[in-house]
């Protein structure tokens, strides 16, 4: 393995000095979008080239430490020092050779765009609602431990509790890159607080995760748009209840009804509304392109549809599972607290090996 990604470590050199020459060339100031696209590119390859050479001095330093341990006997002060470092130095190889192997997949342009984040109440009625928030929170609080905002668009609360649907904004480093894992349906086993005789029921949610369109990705005319303004409705306070700040747009085409009323300015709430309408056609649009090519996605993790099963929060065994890479965890308060990477990086792993295997350099 260490020869192979040699190998690929070399070429993206080459491509790193290649792309410093070319950003050198003060003419490359004169299009600001081949010089911000170039940019983009110089700091992904100098990422993967210090990786690189890491991992390289890494590797070699642990090769040179396993001779010198088949030497020196095992029990001599020597040889346990030895042995401590050859294990610090395998953690440290492993670990620079994922990071170069991440390298070698091309990214996805929406990796580093915000994220829309649209939690549904599903099967379970105000457990289920209850679960909504539960979710809402989760995501929110994984939001706040990697620095991201948060910026809620629009909410609908249920009469016992909870929310039939909220509809979040997150916007930081790698948003969607992290969170596209999470699309598909949640399902929570639990003894609901109006529950009697303790019975355990089983409720769900829907998350859509979509990555924030841009106008260049989806043009939308205005003709094609019903825009409704009206009051706002329930908590906010009595700005929000006397001002035609709510609105709503239709757009003719696909029948897509986009709502946004948490905001206290009509304005703020129209611009929301369209960002939201451009990622939904967005998401409608790739899922029609992907239909068509569904057999080179089979490598995929999951295929991301709405009513697909994708994890199980189950507390009364303290578990949380992922089903589609069969993972088992047993730390579901932390998990449901906003701790999700002990599941989104086996995620992310799980689909950068599959999609290694069809890469070609």
């Amino acid at each position: 393995m260490e020869f192979e990604l040699q190998h690929y470590i070399e070429r993206f050199e080459r491509k790193f000095a290649e792309l410093e020459s070319e950003l050198s060339d003060a003419k490359v100031f004169e299009q600001p979008q081949k010089f911000q696209d170039l940019s983009k590119e110089y700091s992904r390859l100098k990422e993967i080239v210090t990786n690189g050479r890491a991992y390289l001095k890494a590797a070699k330093d642990l090769r040179e430490n396993r001779e010198l341990l088949g030497i020196e006997p095992p029990d001599s002060e020597l040889g346990l020092m030895v042995k401590e470092e050859v294990n610090q130095l395998e953690q440290e190889v492993a670990k620079l050779e994922m990071a170069v192997r991440r390298g070698l997949v091309p990214p996805d342009p929406t990796d580093s765009r915000n994220t829309i984040v649209e939690i549904r109440a599903g099967a379970g009625g105000s457990e289920s609602a209850l679960f909504v928030a539960d979710l809402y929170r989760m995501f929110s609080r994984y939001a706040e431990s990697k620095g991201w905002r948060v910026e809620t668009i629009d909410s609908s609360q249920s009469d016992l509790g909870g929310f039939r649907e909220v509809v979040m904004g997150i916007s930081g480093q790698d948003v969607y890159r992290r969170l596209k894992y999470e699309s598909g349906v949640h399902r929570v086993q639990r003894v609901p607080a109006t529950e009697a005789q303790g019975r355990i029921h089983t409720s769900t949610a829907t998350v859509a995760v979509l990555p924030e369109a841009q106008e260049v990705d989806i043009q939308i005319k205005t003709e094609e748009l019903e825009i409704t303004v009206c009051r706002a409705s329930g908590p906010g306070g009595q700005g929000v209840n006397t001002t035609d700040s709510a609105v709503q747009i239709l757009h003719k085409p696909t029948g897509l009804i986009v709502r946004c009323a948490d905001g206290r300015s009509q304005q703020k709430n129209k611009a929301q509304a369209m960002m939201v309408l451009r990622s939904r056609l967005l998401e409608a649009r790739v899922a029609e392109e992907n239909a068509r090519y569904a057999a080179q996605r089979k490598a995929q993790v999951g295929t991301g549809e709405r009513n697909e099963r994708i994890r199980t929060y189950n507390f009364p065994q303290n578990r949380v599972t992922d089903h589609r890479i069969e993972l088992t965890l047993y730390n579901l308060p932390s998990f449901i607290d906003g701790d999700l990477d002990p599941v989104i990086e086996p995620l992310m792993n799980f689909d950068l090996e599959q999609r290694l295997a069809t890469v070609k350099l």
